[in-house]
């Protein structure tokens, strides 16, 4: 039982908000450790896996630096700019649009998003624009709301998405874990049974961008109410 170990210090480290890769590194390490690896045998696994799976992690090293780029030449003032143009567009439609584009595109095996590359310097910039061309100034704690709203359509859209996609990942983990236990499962029952996931998914999202701007009107209109009758 000691070797999972691991899994106590990835949610302790997570409960306490730690850097996410600082404690995946130390709860391998720590699991290695008590599984009888040596520390130059950890930093081996680690490098091999890092080699083996270059092909996945280097696209990803490799737009950072292009996303920073445009960043600093002001490509969040640019959304902004051109979500405040949509007066129809609220924090929650801007989200819920990226969600449903996120899921259509990795049920056919598209990865056209991601935190660093897509949330960060586009979704989350235009959905604060949005919200503040309706409701002018925004506070620190609606802006930390949108931004984590921003990050969960990301996490659902891929997440639920891909499980539709046959040759992802989760659908063949799925498949040969079925098949080592005895159970012959097609991955395109799997797939198919990913489709009302996602559609469920997608419209339990939706209520919740739908609170999320309800919250943020009943934040916003109800302190400048409080006030004028503070002044009256």
């Amino acid at each position: 039982m000691i070797k999972l170990i691991g899994i106590i210090i990835v949610a302790i480290g997570f409960g306490f908000r730690v850097n996410t890769l600082l404690v995946v590194m130390a709860a391998g390490i720590v699991t290695g450790l008590v599984s009888g690896f040596s520390f130059n045998e950890i930093l081996s696994q680690f490098g091999q896996i890092f080699i083996d799976n270059r092909y996945m992690s280097l696209p990803i090293i490799l737009t950072l630096p292009v996303i920073g780029i445009l960043e600093r030449h002001g490509l969040k003032e640019r959304a902004e700019a051109l979500i405040i143009r949509a007066k129809a567009a609220t924090a929650g439609r801007v989200m819920l649009s990226y969600l449903l584009i996120r899921e259509i595109s990795a049920a056919l095996g598209l990865n056209i998003g991601g935190h660093a590359q897509t949330v960060r310097p586009l979704v989350a910039p235009m959905a604060e624009g949005a919200a503040a061309a309706k409701h002018g100034k925004l506070s620190e704690k609606i802006q930390n709301d949108i931004k984590s709203h921003a990050a969960a359509s990301e996490n659902v859209g891929w997440f639920f998405g891909e499980d539709i996609f046959i040759a992802t990942g989760a659908i063949l983990l799925m498949k040969g874990y079925y098949d080592s236990a005895g159970l012959h499962v097609g991955v395109w029952d799997m797939a198919l049974w990913g489709i009302p996931t996602a559609i469920s998914a997608l419209l339990l999202s939706w209520w919740r961008f739908s609170r999320l701007d309800k919250n943020i009107h009943n934040e916003i209109h109800g302190k400048t109410k409080k006030s004028k009758n503070h002044i009256a």
